[in-house]
Protein backbone atom coordinates (compact mmCIF):
# COMPACT_ATOMS: atom_id res chain seq x y z
CA UNK A 1 0.00 0.00 0.00
CA UNK A 2 1.40 3.25 -0.71
CA UNK A 3 1.12 6.37 1.36
CA UNK A 4 0.96 10.00 0.75
CA UNK A 5 4.44 11.82 0.87
CA UNK A 6 4.81 15.37 2.46
CA UNK A 7 5.58 18.45 -0.31
CA UNK A 8 9.34 19.42 -0.37
CA UNK A 9 9.79 23.17 0.86
CA UNK A 10 8.29 25.67 -1.52
CA UNK A 11 5.98 22.98 -3.20
CA UNK A 12 2.64 24.79 -3.40
CA UNK A 13 -0.70 22.53 -2.67
CA UNK A 14 -3.21 24.69 -4.21
CA UNK A 15 -7.24 23.76 -3.79
CA UNK A 16 -7.00 21.08 -6.35
CA UNK A 17 -4.00 19.61 -4.28
CA UNK A 18 -5.71 16.23 -5.29
CA UNK A 19 -4.60 16.29 -8.47
CA UNK A 20 -1.40 17.98 -7.99
CA UNK A 21 -0.67 14.50 -5.83
CA UNK A 22 -1.48 12.55 -8.03
CA UNK A 23 0.54 13.95 -11.02
CA UNK A 24 3.84 14.70 -9.02
CA UNK A 25 3.65 11.72 -7.05
CA UNK A 26 1.84 8.86 -8.65
CA UNK A 27 1.56 7.24 -4.58
CA UNK A 28 -1.96 7.37 -4.18
CA UNK A 29 -4.38 4.65 -3.81
CA UNK A 30 -8.13 4.41 -4.99
CA UNK A 31 -9.63 4.09 -1.31
CA UNK A 32 -7.11 7.71 -0.52
CA UNK A 33 -8.23 9.25 -3.61
CA UNK A 34 -12.13 8.84 -2.81
CA UNK A 35 -11.63 10.27 0.84
CA UNK A 36 -10.39 13.30 -0.23
CA UNK A 37 -12.81 13.73 -2.93
CA UNK A 38 -15.43 13.08 -0.69
CA UNK A 39 -14.18 16.00 1.53
CA UNK A 40 -13.79 18.44 -0.87
CA UNK A 41 -17.25 17.98 -2.28
CA UNK A 42 -19.09 18.58 1.72
CA UNK A 43 -16.97 21.20 2.14
CA UNK A 44 -18.10 23.10 -1.23
CA UNK A 45 -21.65 21.92 -0.46
CA UNK A 46 -22.11 23.19 3.21
CA UNK A 47 -19.58 25.97 3.46
CA UNK A 48 -18.50 27.60 6.62
CA UNK A 49 -20.01 30.07 9.18
CA UNK A 50 -18.07 32.06 11.79
CA UNK A 51 -19.80 34.64 14.56
CA UNK A 52 -18.99 36.34 17.27
CA UNK A 53 -20.12 39.75 18.67
CA UNK A 54 -17.27 42.50 20.07
CA UNK A 55 -17.11 42.53 23.72
CA UNK A 56 -18.78 45.99 25.27
CA UNK A 57 -17.39 47.66 27.59
CA UNK A 58 -20.00 48.79 31.17
CA UNK A 59 -22.58 51.93 29.96
CA UNK A 60 -24.44 53.76 32.21
CA UNK A 61 -27.81 54.14 32.29
CA UNK A 62 -29.47 56.22 29.71
CA UNK A 63 -26.73 55.75 27.34
CA UNK A 64 -27.23 54.34 24.01
CA UNK A 65 -25.49 50.91 23.35
CA UNK A 66 -24.52 49.20 20.21
CA UNK A 67 -24.75 45.41 20.21
CA UNK A 68 -22.38 44.16 17.00
CA UNK A 69 -22.95 40.57 15.38
CA UNK A 70 -19.87 39.98 13.13
CA UNK A 71 -20.02 36.71 10.85
CA UNK A 72 -17.89 35.19 8.28
CA UNK A 73 -19.54 32.89 5.84
CA UNK A 74 -19.67 31.98 1.87
CA UNK A 75 -23.16 30.46 2.15
CA UNK A 76 -26.39 32.66 1.13
CA UNK A 77 -27.48 34.23 4.94
CA UNK A 78 -30.85 33.26 5.51
CA UNK A 79 -31.75 35.29 8.96
CA UNK A 80 -30.00 36.95 11.89
CA UNK A 81 -32.16 36.67 15.19
CA UNK A 82 -30.75 38.33 18.49
CA UNK A 83 -32.28 36.94 21.77
CA UNK A 84 -32.25 38.33 25.78
CA UNK A 85 -31.07 35.59 28.14
CA UNK A 86 -32.79 35.55 31.28
CA UNK A 87 -33.20 33.89 34.17
CA UNK A 88 -29.69 32.44 34.47
CA UNK A 89 -29.86 31.06 30.49
CA UNK A 90 -33.34 29.27 30.98
CA UNK A 91 -35.21 31.86 29.46
CA UNK A 92 -34.30 33.24 26.04
CA UNK A 93 -36.49 36.37 25.08
CA UNK A 94 -36.39 37.07 20.97
CA UNK A 95 -35.99 40.72 20.49
CA UNK A 96 -35.04 41.30 16.94
CA UNK A 97 -35.48 39.35 14.06
CA UNK A 98 -34.18 39.67 10.43
CA UNK A 99 -35.72 37.67 7.54
CA UNK A 100 -32.89 37.51 4.56
CA UNK A 101 -35.72 35.82 2.18
CA UNK A 102 -38.30 38.68 2.40
CA UNK A 103 -35.63 41.41 3.32
CA UNK A 104 -37.87 42.15 6.58
CA UNK A 105 -37.57 43.04 9.94
CA UNK A 106 -39.47 41.93 12.97
CA UNK A 107 -39.41 43.70 16.78
CA UNK A 108 -39.92 41.27 19.56
CA UNK A 109 -40.01 44.45 22.09
CA UNK A 110 -43.27 45.67 21.94
CA UNK A 111 -42.85 46.46 25.49
CA UNK A 112 -39.90 48.66 25.13
CA UNK A 113 -41.85 50.35 21.85
CA UNK A 114 -39.36 49.63 19.40
CA UNK A 115 -36.44 50.62 21.45
CA UNK A 116 -34.11 49.28 18.95
CA UNK A 117 -32.94 50.27 15.19
CA UNK A 118 -31.21 48.24 12.97
CA UNK A 119 -28.36 50.35 11.55
CA UNK A 120 -26.99 46.96 9.92
CA UNK A 121 -27.72 43.48 9.25
CA UNK A 122 -25.45 42.15 11.93
CA UNK A 123 -26.70 45.11 14.31
CA UNK A 124 -28.98 46.22 16.43
CA UNK A 125 -28.86 49.62 18.88
CA UNK A 126 -30.28 49.87 22.03
CA UNK A 127 -31.20 53.81 23.13
CA UNK A 128 -31.29 55.06 26.47
CA UNK A 129 -30.97 51.84 28.32
CA UNK A 130 -32.07 50.56 31.79
CA UNK A 131 -30.76 48.79 34.96
CA UNK A 132 -33.27 45.92 33.41
CA UNK A 133 -31.29 45.60 30.18
CA UNK A 134 -28.72 44.20 31.94
CA UNK A 135 -27.42 40.58 31.21
CA UNK A 136 -26.37 38.43 28.58
CA UNK A 137 -27.29 38.57 24.87
CA UNK A 138 -26.60 36.25 21.36
CA UNK A 139 -26.96 36.44 17.68
CA UNK A 140 -27.87 33.34 16.07
CA UNK A 141 -26.98 33.40 12.31
CA UNK A 142 -28.69 30.87 9.99
CA UNK A 143 -27.17 30.45 5.90
CA UNK A 144 -28.65 27.72 3.69
CA UNK A 145 -26.72 24.60 3.00
CA UNK A 146 -25.39 24.39 0.00
CA UNK A 147 -26.55 20.83 -1.07
CA UNK A 148 -29.81 21.70 -0.42
CA UNK A 149 -32.20 25.14 -0.08
CA UNK A 150 -34.01 23.23 2.87
CA UNK A 151 -31.67 23.19 5.50
CA UNK A 152 -30.38 25.81 7.29
CA UNK A 153 -26.98 25.97 8.65
CA UNK A 154 -27.28 27.81 12.25
CA UNK A 155 -24.09 29.23 14.51
CA UNK A 156 -24.16 31.67 17.20
CA UNK A 157 -22.06 34.44 19.28
CA UNK A 158 -22.90 35.98 22.77
CA UNK A 159 -22.03 39.12 24.43
CA UNK A 160 -22.60 40.61 28.51
CA UNK A 161 -24.14 43.79 28.59
CA UNK A 162 -23.09 45.29 32.22
CA UNK A 163 -25.02 48.72 32.49
CA UNK A 164 -24.25 50.61 35.66
CA UNK A 165 -26.61 53.02 37.46
CA UNK A 166 -25.03 55.95 39.47
CA UNK A 167 -26.97 56.59 43.22
CA UNK A 168 -30.14 58.77 42.82
CA UNK A 169 -30.25 59.78 46.59
CA UNK A 170 -28.12 59.67 49.20
CA UNK A 171 -28.82 61.19 52.81
CA UNK A 172 -27.63 61.42 56.55
CA UNK A 173 -29.81 60.70 59.50
CA UNK A 174 -28.95 60.33 63.24
CA UNK A 175 -30.15 56.95 64.49
CA UNK A 176 -32.10 56.46 67.67
CA UNK A 177 -33.89 60.03 67.16
CA UNK A 178 -35.29 62.36 68.57
CA UNK A 179 -33.38 61.29 72.00
CA UNK A 180 -32.95 62.94 75.19
CA UNK A 181 -30.50 64.79 76.38
CA UNK A 182 -28.03 63.14 78.81
CA UNK A 183 -26.66 65.28 81.42
CA UNK A 184 -24.12 62.93 83.63
CA UNK A 185 -23.45 60.41 81.22
CA UNK A 186 -21.34 60.17 77.92
CA UNK A 187 -22.93 58.82 75.02
CA UNK A 188 -22.56 56.95 72.11
CA UNK A 189 -23.84 58.93 68.61
CA UNK A 190 -24.57 57.39 65.16
CA UNK A 191 -24.74 58.86 61.71
CA UNK A 192 -26.34 57.03 59.19
CA UNK A 193 -25.71 57.71 55.81
CA UNK A 194 -28.06 55.93 53.16
CA UNK A 195 -27.35 55.99 49.04
CA UNK A 196 -30.57 54.35 46.70
CA UNK A 197 -29.90 53.82 43.36
CA UNK A 198 -26.47 52.57 42.50
CA UNK A 199 -25.05 49.99 40.47
CA UNK A 200 -22.82 48.59 41.19
CA UNK A 201 -22.48 49.42 45.21
CA UNK A 202 -20.65 52.98 45.61
CA UNK A 203 -18.74 53.42 48.27
CA UNK A 204 -19.39 56.05 51.17
CA UNK A 205 -17.17 57.58 53.60
CA UNK A 206 -17.55 60.56 56.16
CA UNK A 207 -15.41 63.89 56.53
CA UNK A 208 -16.04 66.21 59.42
CA UNK A 209 -15.63 70.19 58.79
CA UNK A 210 -14.07 68.83 55.02
CA UNK A 211 -11.09 66.23 56.70
CA UNK A 212 -11.60 62.58 55.65
CA UNK A 213 -12.39 60.64 58.96
CA UNK A 214 -10.30 58.07 60.35
CA UNK A 215 -12.13 54.97 61.42
CA UNK A 216 -12.18 51.57 62.78
CA UNK A 217 -14.30 48.97 60.95
CA UNK A 218 -16.60 46.65 62.27
CA UNK A 219 -18.88 44.00 61.34
CA UNK A 220 -22.79 45.26 62.00
CA UNK A 221 -24.84 42.89 63.39
CA UNK A 222 -27.70 41.18 60.73
CA UNK A 223 -31.15 41.78 61.22
CA UNK A 224 -32.25 38.42 62.86
CA UNK A 225 -29.19 39.24 65.58
CA UNK A 226 -30.76 42.64 66.71
CA UNK A 227 -34.18 41.86 66.38
CA UNK A 228 -33.09 38.98 69.10
CA UNK A 229 -32.56 41.56 71.51
CA UNK A 230 -32.05 45.11 70.29
CA UNK A 231 -31.51 46.68 73.66
CA UNK A 232 -28.93 44.05 74.18
CA UNK A 233 -27.16 44.77 71.29
CA UNK A 234 -27.05 48.33 72.12
CA UNK A 235 -25.48 48.16 75.20
CA UNK A 236 -22.91 45.50 73.79
CA UNK A 237 -21.49 48.63 72.18
CA UNK A 238 -19.07 50.04 74.54
CA UNK A 239 -18.70 53.83 74.95
CA UNK A 240 -15.83 54.79 72.55
CA UNK A 241 -13.49 56.96 74.49
CA UNK A 242 -9.53 56.92 74.53
CA UNK A 243 -9.49 59.10 78.13
CA UNK A 244 -13.31 58.37 79.79
CA UNK A 245 -11.66 58.84 83.65
CA UNK A 246 -14.16 56.71 85.80
CA UNK A 247 -13.33 59.15 88.71
CA UNK A 248 -14.34 62.17 86.90
CA UNK A 249 -17.64 60.20 86.04
CA UNK A 250 -18.18 59.08 89.56
CA UNK A 251 -17.93 62.36 90.40
CA UNK A 252 -20.59 63.68 87.99
CA UNK A 253 -23.01 60.81 89.20
CA UNK A 254 -22.14 62.15 92.54
CA UNK A 255 -24.41 65.07 91.64
CA UNK A 256 -27.46 62.74 91.28
CA UNK A 257 -30.48 62.81 93.94
CA UNK A 258 -30.26 59.87 96.62
CA UNK A 259 -33.14 58.09 94.46
CA UNK A 260 -30.79 58.49 91.32
CA UNK A 261 -32.43 61.01 89.50
CA UNK A 262 -30.85 63.89 88.14
CA UNK A 263 -31.58 67.16 89.59
CA UNK A 264 -33.25 70.03 87.42
CA UNK A 265 -31.43 73.15 87.14
CA UNK A 266 -32.56 75.95 88.87
CA UNK A 267 -33.91 77.83 85.27
CA UNK A 268 -36.24 74.64 85.28
CA UNK A 269 -37.72 74.85 88.72
CA UNK A 270 -38.03 77.81 91.78
CA UNK A 271 -34.96 78.18 93.85
CA UNK A 272 -35.52 76.04 97.51
CA UNK A 273 -33.93 77.81 100.46
CA UNK A 274 -33.45 75.04 103.39
CA UNK A 275 -31.81 76.55 106.78
CA UNK A 276 -30.69 74.19 109.31
CA UNK A 277 -33.09 73.65 112.10
CA UNK A 278 -35.93 74.84 109.83
CA UNK A 279 -38.93 73.49 107.17
CA UNK A 280 -38.23 73.91 103.89
CA UNK A 281 -40.02 76.64 102.04
CA UNK A 282 -42.08 75.64 99.20
CA UNK A 283 -43.14 78.36 97.31
CA UNK A 284 -46.59 78.44 95.62
CA UNK A 285 -47.45 78.48 92.27
CA UNK A 286 -48.96 81.79 92.63
CA UNK A 287 -46.27 83.13 94.75
CA UNK A 288 -43.65 82.37 91.72
CA UNK A 289 -41.66 85.07 89.95
CA UNK A 290 -41.46 83.62 86.65
CA UNK A 291 -41.07 86.46 83.21
CA UNK A 292 -43.18 85.58 80.31
CA UNK A 293 -41.25 83.88 78.53
CA UNK A 294 -37.49 82.31 79.90
CA UNK A 295 -35.15 80.62 77.86
CA UNK A 296 -32.38 78.57 79.23
CA UNK A 297 -29.67 76.21 78.12
CA UNK A 298 -28.35 73.37 79.38
CA UNK A 299 -24.84 71.57 78.68
CA UNK A 300 -23.54 68.41 80.03
CA UNK A 301 -21.76 67.57 83.40
CA UNK A 302 -19.44 65.30 82.28
CA UNK A 303 -15.51 64.85 80.89
CA UNK A 304 -15.10 64.41 77.52
CA UNK A 305 -12.40 63.03 75.44
CA UNK A 306 -11.33 65.52 72.54
CA UNK A 307 -9.74 62.81 70.28
CA UNK A 308 -12.71 60.25 69.96
CA UNK A 309 -12.32 57.06 68.31
CA UNK A 310 -14.69 56.65 65.30
CA UNK A 311 -16.54 53.50 64.37
CA UNK A 312 -17.37 52.34 61.03
CA UNK A 313 -20.06 49.81 59.40
CA UNK A 314 -22.00 49.47 56.01
CA UNK A 315 -24.49 47.02 54.90
CA UNK A 316 -25.97 45.83 51.30
CA UNK A 317 -28.96 45.23 50.73
CA UNK A 318 -29.40 44.31 46.79
CA UNK A 319 -32.83 45.56 45.51
CA UNK A 320 -35.51 43.77 43.05
CA UNK A 321 -34.73 46.45 40.12
CA UNK A 322 -30.70 45.37 40.42
CA UNK A 323 -29.59 48.40 42.60
CA UNK A 324 -28.39 48.45 45.66
CA UNK A 325 -29.04 50.35 48.80
CA UNK A 326 -25.93 51.34 50.96
CA UNK A 327 -25.93 52.05 54.89
CA UNK A 328 -22.95 53.45 56.19
CA UNK A 329 -22.93 54.16 59.74
CA UNK A 330 -20.65 56.56 61.56
CA UNK A 331 -20.31 56.17 65.86
CA UNK A 332 -18.16 58.00 68.61
CA UNK A 333 -18.44 58.91 71.63
CA UNK A 334 -20.13 62.70 71.34
CA UNK A 335 -19.08 65.79 72.69
CA UNK A 336 -21.66 68.27 73.05
CA UNK A 337 -18.67 71.11 73.82
CA UNK A 338 -16.51 70.33 70.54
CA UNK A 339 -19.38 68.51 68.25
CA UNK A 340 -21.54 71.42 68.44
CA UNK A 341 -21.62 73.05 64.99
CA UNK A 342 -19.41 70.54 63.54
CA UNK A 343 -20.02 70.04 59.94
CA UNK A 344 -20.13 66.26 58.77
CA UNK A 345 -20.59 65.17 55.06
CA UNK A 346 -21.21 61.97 53.57
CA UNK A 347 -19.10 61.05 50.09
CA UNK A 348 -20.34 58.96 47.53
CA UNK A 349 -18.00 57.46 45.31
CA UNK A 350 -19.16 55.15 41.83
CA UNK A 351 -17.37 54.04 38.55
CA UNK A 352 -20.73 55.91 36.75
CA UNK A 353 -19.81 59.32 38.50
CA UNK A 354 -17.34 61.58 37.30
CA UNK A 355 -17.16 62.83 40.63
CA UNK A 356 -18.24 62.05 44.35
CA UNK A 357 -22.05 62.95 45.42
CA UNK A 358 -21.82 64.74 48.83
CA UNK A 359 -24.80 65.44 51.24
CA UNK A 360 -23.80 67.70 54.83
CA UNK A 361 -25.37 68.00 58.00
CA UNK A 362 -24.59 70.47 61.08
CA UNK A 363 -25.14 68.97 64.61
CA UNK A 364 -26.61 71.70 66.81
CA UNK A 365 -28.18 72.01 69.53
CA UNK A 366 -32.05 73.83 69.97
CA UNK A 367 -31.80 77.11 70.69
CA UNK A 368 -35.57 77.72 72.39
CA UNK A 369 -38.64 77.35 70.26
CA UNK A 370 -40.95 80.05 69.31
CA UNK A 371 -44.26 79.09 71.06
CA UNK A 372 -47.59 79.93 69.28
CA UNK A 373 -50.67 80.11 70.96
CA UNK A 374 -54.17 80.20 70.07
CA UNK A 375 -56.56 81.64 70.25
CA UNK A 376 -54.43 84.43 71.36
CA UNK A 377 -57.34 85.80 73.20
CA UNK A 378 -58.28 82.68 75.10
CA UNK A 379 -61.69 82.15 76.92
CA UNK A 380 -63.40 80.14 79.80
CA UNK A 381 -64.43 76.43 77.72
CA UNK A 382 -61.86 77.04 74.80
CA UNK A 383 -59.67 74.68 73.17
CA UNK A 384 -56.07 75.99 73.06
CA UNK A 385 -53.16 74.68 71.20
CA UNK A 386 -49.72 76.10 72.40
CA UNK A 387 -47.32 74.82 69.22
CA UNK A 388 -43.63 74.86 68.22
CA UNK A 389 -42.76 77.20 65.66
CA UNK A 390 -39.89 77.69 63.34
CA UNK A 391 -36.08 76.52 63.80
CA UNK A 392 -36.69 72.50 63.02
CA UNK A 393 -34.75 72.95 59.62
CA UNK A 394 -31.78 74.89 61.94
CA UNK A 395 -31.15 71.76 64.51
CA UNK A 396 -30.01 68.39 64.02
CA UNK A 397 -30.78 65.98 64.83
CA UNK A 398 -34.51 66.49 65.20
CA UNK A 399 -35.18 67.68 68.87
CA UNK A 400 -37.53 65.94 71.36
CA UNK A 401 -40.08 68.42 73.01
CA UNK A 402 -41.67 68.13 76.32
CA UNK A 403 -44.70 69.86 77.61
CA UNK A 404 -44.85 70.69 81.18
CA UNK A 405 -46.80 72.63 83.66
CA UNK A 406 -45.15 74.55 86.20
CA UNK A 407 -45.97 74.20 89.44
CA UNK A 408 -49.00 71.26 88.62
CA UNK A 409 -50.07 68.97 86.39
CA UNK A 410 -51.24 69.20 82.63
CA UNK A 411 -54.66 69.70 82.39
CA UNK A 412 -55.46 65.92 81.37
CA UNK A 413 -53.57 64.75 84.85
CA UNK A 414 -50.10 63.82 83.31
CA UNK A 415 -46.95 64.78 84.37
CA UNK A 416 -45.53 65.80 81.01
CA UNK A 417 -46.74 65.37 77.41
CA UNK A 418 -43.99 64.73 74.05
CA UNK A 419 -44.82 66.35 70.70
CA UNK A 420 -44.94 69.58 68.70
CA UNK A 421 -47.77 71.07 70.19
CA UNK A 422 -49.49 70.77 73.82
CA UNK A 423 -53.40 70.79 73.67
CA UNK A 424 -55.51 72.25 76.42
CA UNK A 425 -58.90 71.16 75.99
CA UNK A 426 -62.26 73.53 77.70
CA UNK A 427 -59.83 75.40 79.66
CA UNK A 428 -61.44 76.38 83.10
CA UNK A 429 -61.14 80.09 84.85
CA UNK A 430 -58.60 78.40 87.10
CA UNK A 431 -55.69 77.82 84.61
CA UNK A 432 -55.67 81.75 84.12
CA UNK A 433 -52.24 82.98 84.80
CA UNK A 434 -50.75 78.98 84.76
CA UNK A 435 -47.18 78.68 82.94
CA UNK A 436 -46.54 76.21 80.32
CA UNK A 437 -42.89 74.99 79.99
CA UNK A 438 -41.24 73.47 76.89
CA UNK A 439 -38.51 71.62 76.63
CA UNK A 440 -36.64 70.96 73.15
CA UNK A 441 -33.62 68.81 73.76
CA UNK A 442 -31.43 66.59 71.68
CA UNK A 443 -28.21 64.43 71.86
CA UNK A 444 -26.21 68.22 71.96
CA UNK A 445 -28.53 70.07 74.78
CA UNK A 446 -31.33 71.37 76.36
CA UNK A 447 -33.47 74.60 76.21
CA UNK A 448 -36.98 75.84 78.41
CA UNK A 449 -38.88 77.81 77.04
CA UNK A 450 -42.26 79.31 79.19
CA UNK A 451 -45.05 80.74 78.28
CA UNK A 452 -48.38 81.94 80.47
CA UNK A 453 -51.83 81.00 79.73
CA UNK A 454 -54.22 84.07 80.21
CA UNK A 455 -57.96 83.04 80.23
CA UNK A 456 -60.56 85.87 79.83
CA UNK A 457 -64.23 85.42 81.25
CA UNK A 458 -67.09 84.93 78.73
Amino acid sequence: MLGITRPKPGEHVNADGVWDLLQNKGKMTVFSLCLLLCADLLDLAVGYLTVTIEPLPPVVVGETVTLKCNFKTDGRLREIVWYRVTDGGTIKQKIFTYDAMFNTNYSHMEDYRRREDLVYQSTVRLPEVRISDNGPYECHVGIYDRATREKVVLASGNVFLTVMSPPNNISVLAENTPAPFSRYQAQNFTLVCTAKGGKPAPSVYFKRDGELIEVISYTEPSTSERAAGSAGWRGARPLISRDLDETKLQRSLSLLDPEGRSARLYTESPQRVHTQGQQAYEPSPATEVIPETVVSREFPRWVHSTDPLYYFSHTQIPQSDGSVVVQARLTWTLNPQLDNDALFSCEVKHPALSMPMQTEITLASPKGPKLFMTPTRAKVGDTVRISVQGFQNEVFPEPLFTWTRVGGRLLDGSAEREGRELILERVPAELNGSMYRCTAQNPLGSTDTHTRLIVFGK
